[in-house]
């Protein structure tokens, strides 16, 4: 078949091209010159002085040990979740409550995760306050961090998990039964063996999120000294210095070389099947009952950590004055500075998810759909998989390096650009995976009928594909509201974002106002969220048609 090969293919490979060429690999090459750059021209010594530096070393281990820990509670935690939607009997309106709790925390910015875990387990905390006794000594350091990154990071292992269960061969559960095998075995042979591969993918996401977040060792790191806070003091501390928190920055890509190599060699172990049965499995009142009664306490210890959020806003002065009051959300609300930040927030994540979704489905379009030179499309595929490998913390202070003194530092331009290139990849993932799926000679028949291919495009590659953009434009909108990692290092006094405002108000400790803001994104998240699901409600209908055929009753009078 054919595929379209015009002017205006080669013109979105170049603008694509450009935009990589500009936005990422030229900022990456300045920080690692700027990583060799001595007094006396290139060298060595801010490696050697970096590696020798025994506090550099105990940054290391604790990145590792504490993102380990974290990725392994959550993948563990996520399973017990997933295997009680996918293999128990329980009510479907249960499961689906699941599905949805499980994703709360992906809605805020994980900064707000650490001052939540303050408010519930510190000495002062809502938890603290309920059972009388404080439950961790101390919050912070290790323990709030593990708390916080094991939260933060659930929600992906689930989605990994969750979806590999659905192609899960129940069948052999029955097979196994007719066998004799224990219980154990039976676990063993029909779910812990084919979600091997999953376990593995899950694991090594969640360390990565762990190893590279910025927002919850800022907030209740303590001193538990992780490589995301050194690096943000080697730029912006009391004496900062672009060359060692370049080498810092390139240590953090570190875990993105491990982890493509760990997920190329545990690929081996995922299992296929010829296909796969749906069905119910045998019931099971005490298995369904014991993992119902984990499932709610999973989800209820996860939603009560942030019940702080909703409730310190409204408090005069926690914990001394517990009366009711609304002088703090006034006093917020009245802020014209504050209403400007959110203001910059939502115009952030709304030309994010536009431009965002406009150019990943262009990408995906001139890898899919066109009949472009192999290396063309090898360059477009070579760069969303650099994107998700990439820390926003790195793209960030390559940002602040390279475009620093320009026309569009501290613009909204630079903080879209970022989003869009940090969160580039799982958006060109699902649009590829979308218009594979669709039949190439499309096209080509609309040529044939006189279309040219923009209007085969509007007519008919769009419209079958207008779920996926919908989706991805949700995925950006929601990354943009939350990210941190990356802004933090370019945004400037006009162009502040929530997030950046939350590390702000941190510094003068006013938790009421970033419990306040932390609504805010939640807020606008869920509505971001509504709105998507009524656009696709509504394009459903206008699909399947909605006008219903009105028959004209008529009265027939007989006389007799």
């Amino acid at each position: 078949m054919k595929l379209n090969n015009s002017p205006l293919m080669k013109a979105s490979w170049l603008f694509i091209g450009a935009l990589f060429l500009v936005f990422m690999f030229v900022p990456l090459g300045k920080m690692l010159m700027l990583s060799f750059n001595v007094a006396d021209g290139l060298g060595l010594s801010h490696y050697v002085d970096i590696i020798s530096s025994n506090d550099f070393r105990q940054v290391m281990l604790n990145s590792f040990f504490v993102a380990i820990v974290s990725a392994m509670s959550a993948t563990f935690l996520a399973f017990i979740l997933a295997y009680t939607v996918h293999w128990t009997n329980l009510p479907k309106g249960f499961k689906q409550t699941i599905k949805l709790a499980s994703l709360f925390p992906m809605l805020l910015p994980t900064v707000t995760y650490g001052f939540a875990i303050i408010y519930t387990f510190g000495k002062q905390g809502l938890l603290t306050k309920m059972i009388g006794f404080q439950l961790f000594e101390d919050i912070y350091g290790f323990y709030g961090m593990w708390l916080g990154y094991t939260i933060y990071t659930l929600p992906i292992a689930f989605l990994l998990l969750n979806n590999t269960f659905q192609y899960l061969d129940k069948k052999f559960v029955i097979v196994s039964e007719l066998m004799g095998d224990s219980r154990l075995r039976q676990i063993d042979m029909t779910v812990i063996r084919p979600l091997i591969g999953t376990f593995a993918a899950a694991i090594i996401q969640c360390f990565f999120l762990a190893f590279t977040d910025f927002g919850i060792p800022a907030s209740i790191g303590g001193q538990y000294k992780v490589i995301a806070t050194e690096l943000y003091t080697q730029i912006l501390g009391a004496s900062p210095s672009f060359e060692k928190g370049s080498v810092v920055a390139l240590f953090m890509l570190i875990p993105s070389v491990l982890s493509i190599l760990l997920l190329w060699y545990v690929a081996r172990f995922n299992v296929r099947y010829d296909s796969v049965e749906h069905f119910d499995l045998p019931t099971s009142k005490v298995k369904d009952r014991i993992l119902g009664v984990l499932s709610s306490g999973i989800l209820i210890s996860l939603l009560f950590v942030f019940a702080v959020i909703f409730i310190i806003p409204w408090i005069k002065t926690w914990p001394y004055e517990m009366a009711f009051s609304t002088d703090t959300f006034t006093k917020v609300i009245e802020s014209s500075n504050l209403m400007r930040v959110y203001k910059n927030s939502l115009i952030v994540a709304t030309l994010t998810a536009v431009f965002g979704t406009i150019i990943t489905y262009v990408a995906a379009l001139v890898y899919e759909r066109s009949g472009l030179f192999k290396i063309g499309k090898l360059t477009i595929e070579s760069s969303a998989l650099v994107t998700n490998t990439v820390p926003g913390m790195v793209i960030g202070i390559a940002y602040l390096m390279v475009f620093s003194g320009s026309s569009i530092s501290n613009t909204i331009f630079i903080i879209v650009i970022s989003n869009i290139i940090h969160y580039f990849s799982t958006p060109y993932l699902m649009s590829k995976n979308a218009l594979s799926k669709m039949n190439l000679g499309w096209e080509t028949t609309a040529s044939l009928l006189g279309d040219s291919w923009l209007q085969s495009l509007r007519r008919i590659v769009v419209p079958n594909s207008i779920f996926t953009l919908i989706e991805v434009a949700s995925y950006f909108f929601i990354s943009a509201m939350v990210s941190i990692s990356a802004v933090i290092f370019i945004s400037g006094a006009k162009t502040m974002v929530l997030t950046t405002k939350i590390v702000e108000l941190q510094h003068f400790a006013r938790f009421d106002e970033i419990f306040i803001l932390s609504l805010m994104v939640l807020l606008t998240n869920i509505t971001a969220l509504i709105f998507f699901a009524v656009v696709r409600y509504l394009y459903t209908r206008s699909i399947n048609g909605t006008t219903k055929i009105k028959v004209k009753k008529t009265t027939v009078t007989t006389v007799a």
